[in-house]
Parts: structure tokens; sequence; C-alpha cells
């Protein structure tokens, strides 16, 4: 029985790395694919050149922009707009989140007004940000502060109160503390949803970061995909459209790679 269990666990730590090298590879065939139909689509006349530029020549616009420094310093001013809104959005959206979550007073109390006004696109308040705010990096923070909260405090909330009862009561059985029980128990099975709340406030704040960038904006990617529209850079937009793709991407794998440091009693998805 014992080398039976040797020989599952060998196994099981061989088919690991397979399996990561197996996700890689359809990663890169992926692109590879997505790359060669876009050159295909421009190559074959189905798409205008003008309009849609080819791969290579939106590839020498990345690195004229990468070489003079202008794009890493639009990634910088997005990255700290964007940054500041979602920090922001989760040192107010976990806390909230978890305290509607285990108190039903509170969940009464604030609920209805996460319910209100949860539904409101975050560019439908832009025009009273500006108002209230003016134009400057105050206003930008505060809408993508906005974006990011929601989805942040609504998972955090599901996840807490989701917690199997079970295990409740099974941890007060066992003589746990109250403390004892939100810190071993609760914690642990809502992280899951948590760092889901996370990945969507990210998601959305690289969204609304663009549309604050339009108003009053002299840096950064969205700024950058707007000023090159008007001049008809049509690669420089798809520049801009890369970077914002790749730097939510790269946020993105960071929280999937927090998650599973956090829960790592969690078996891993095939």
């Amino acid at each position: 029985m014992a080398q039976a269990d040797v020989s599952i666990g060998t196994t099981s730590r061989r088919a690991g790395p397979r399996r990561r090298r197996s996700y890689v590879e359809l990663t890169v065939l992926s692109l590879v694919a997505g790359i060669g139909l876009w050159w295909a689509a421009v190559a074959s006349g189905m798409a205008n050149p003008v309009l849609m530029p080819p791969p290579g020549k939106v590839l020498k616009a990345i690195i004229e922009l990468t070489s003079d420094g202008t794009l890493a310093i639009h990634i910088g001013v997005s990255m700290s707009r964007g940054l500041g809104g979602f920090v922001l959005g989760t040192v107010i959206g976990v806390p909230l989140g978890i305290l509607i979550g285990r108190s039903a007073r509170a969940h009464a109390i604030i609920d209805p007004w996460i319910q209100l006004m949860r539904p409101v696109p975050p560019i439908a308040v832009l025009p009273l940000v500006v108002l209230w705010f003016g134009i400057g990096e105050t206003s930008k923070l505060v809408v993508v502060f906005y974006g990011a909260l929601f989805p942040i405090l609504v998972n955090t909330v599901h996840g807490v109160r989701s917690v199997e009862n079970s295990l409740i009561r099974a941890a007060r059985a066992l003589g746990a503390s109250e403390r004892q029980i939100f810190r071993l128990v609760v914690l642990p099975a809502a992280v899951p949803s948590v760092v889901t709340g996370l990945r969507l406030g990210a998601g959305m704040a690289i969204f609304v970061l663009v549309a604050a960038e339009l108003l009053g904006s002299t840096a950064g990617l969205g700024w950058l995909i707007m000023d090159a529209r008007e001049h008809f850079f049509t690669d420089q937009i798809m520049v801009g459209v890369i970077a914002l793709g790749v730097v939510g991407y790269t946020i993105n794998r960071g929280l999937l790679l927090l998650e599973h440091r956090l829960v790592r009693w969690r078996p891993a998805q095939e």
C-alpha cells in the first residue's frame, strides 16, 4: 500500500510539469495562430491595411515608442492611476464586504445602497465626478475606485456568506472561539471569491481608466489611443490596445498566483 501511495505521489508530481508545459505550448500556439490570421487578413485584402495595420507595422511602432521611452511613460502614468483606484477599492471593499457578510444588521443597512449604486456604470458618474473634483488626478482616481469597488465588495460578501454552516458548527463543537472561527474557517473559505472579485475589479479599473484619461489628460494609455485616433495613427492605436491587454494580463496572472499561495489546500484544476 505504501508503495502504491509513493507511486501515485510521484505520478502526480510528474503530471504537474507536463500540464504546465502543455499549457504554455497551447498558449504560444494560440498567440501565433492569432497573429497569423491577423497578417493573412491584411495580406489577402480582407482587411484595409490603413484601418488595420499589419503586425509588422505595429511591431515597428512598438519598437519606436519603446526606444524613445514614450510607451513606458504612458504605461507608468496609467498604472499609477489604475493601481491607486484599485488599491483604494481593495482597502475599502474587502473589509466592508467582510463586515456585511458577517453581520446581518450591516447587510440590511448597507446592501440596499450597494444594489442601488452597483448597476450605475462608472462612465455615467464621470461627468458628476468632474464637476465635484475637477479634471485633475483626483477625479480619475475616484472614477477608477468607483469602478473597482463593487466587483470586489460583492464577491467578498458572497464569499463570506457562502461559508458552509457545517464547518462553523464543527469548529464551535471543537471549542473554537468566534475569532478563531473567523480566522481559520471563514477567511480561508472566502479567499477564492475575494480573489475573483479582485480580478474583476482590476479589469473594471482598466476599463474605466481609459475613459477617465480622455478628460484633461496629457499622458496615459487612454490618452495615447485617443491622440493617435485624432492623427489617424492606427498603428499607435494598436500599440495602446496591446499595452492595455498586456497590463491586464499581468495583473490577472499576479492575482492568480496570489490565490494559489493563499489557498494551497485547493486541488489544482485540470
